[in-house]
């Protein structure tokens, strides 16, 4: 028997001490608040049948072949308690009324009512939300933790609902082709200095003139001013900066999207409590069935301005 889902927003202050190195994306939370649909391009890994009418890719991390039996929802008279951020947009970041909102909020929302669970949200700091999972100050953490063997020690996670893909940018003045091995040879790109994408451009652009730049804006300020052919860097934050006004139209998304788990991770999830398995199954089940029903893409479209993909 489900029950009516119902999501409370409340913002909790804990005062547990730490960090997480992490990177809050400038200019972004306006955007993601104010655009309803986005402006895509690049590659992506599926089309939605809606979606593919109009042209627009999106990413699916799901299997068909690997669906399980449908799960039974955990003890329906349970209120679970989803933890998140709200200084990361698109991904959770305040709305116009203050409460949580976002790619990942919306996403449990929509896993909450496919599961017919009472759910509620809390706003916490990043660098608290794996001790209070852990603490049992709540159930699942929804926020942009990246999937790692440490955390997969101490908690449980879903399949990945979203990765963060290696993407080049480059002027949209300039004709310049799509990124390969042999394009990219005596060719300039921009990388942060000691970063993965740094590593992979080096393994596999080999032939292409690095230059290193101590962080991502400064990358993006000499391909801006046309001191560099491309940059190699994060897709979601250069997806952001080319929406943004800080890009001045100046540039484009080029080629296709890079997940090799080695160099940019699984992804994230949503994470659990070990001892919480049926949860964790569930979750799973869900997203799968939110992706299913067109769910995923509305609120894929909803909160990226321009595809990371």
């Amino acid at each position: 028997m489900s029950q009516t889902t119902s999501m409370h927003n409340q913002r909790t202050t804990n005062t547990t001490l730490g960090s997480r190195p992490r990177r809050i994306l400038p200019a972004a939370l306006g955007l993601a608040m104010s655009l309803a649909v986005g402006l895509w391009s690049g590659a992506a890994l599926a089309q939605t049948p809606a979606a593919a009418g109009q042209g627009v890719a999106i990413p699916n991390f799901w299997n068909p072949r690997a669906r399980q039996e449908r799960m039974d929802t955990p003890q329906t008279g349970r209120t679970v308690r989803f933890l998140t951020d709200d200084e990361f947009p698109p991904l959770h970041f305040p709305g116009a009324d203050g409460t949580p909102t976002g790619f990942s909020v919306e996403l449990a929302r929509a896993v909450c009512e496919k599961l017919g669970l009472t759910c509620t949200v809390q706003a916490r700091r990043f660098d608290t939300l794996l001790d209070a999972l852990a603490d049992k100050q709540g159930d699942v953490v929804a926020a942009a933790i990246p999937l790692t063997p440490a955390l997969r020690a101490r908690f449980l996670a879903t399949r990945p609902y979203f990765r963060w893909p290696g993407r080049f940018v480059a002027r949209t003045d300039r004709g310049l082709p799509a990124p390969s091995a042999a394009a990219l040879a005596g060719r300039s790109v921009g990388v942060v200095a000691g970063s993965a994408h740094a590593a992979y451009r080096a393994a596999f652009f080999p032939k292409a003139v690095a230059r290193d730049f101590t962080d991502l804006a400064a990358a993006e300020g000499a391909l801006r001013r046309g001191e560099v052919d491309y940059v190699f860097a994060d897709g979601l934050n250069l997806a952001l900066w080319v929406g943004g006004i800080e890009s001045a139209r100046c540039c484009a998304l080029i080629g296709g999207d890079y997940l090799e788990n080695r160099y940019f991770g699984e992804g994230i999830g949503l994470v659990t409590r070990p001892d919480d398995v049926a949860l964790s199954r569930a979750l799973d089940d869900a997203l799968q069935r939110v992706w299913d029903d067109g769910k995923y893409a509305e609120l894929y479209l909803r909160f990226f301005p321009v595809s990371p993909f």
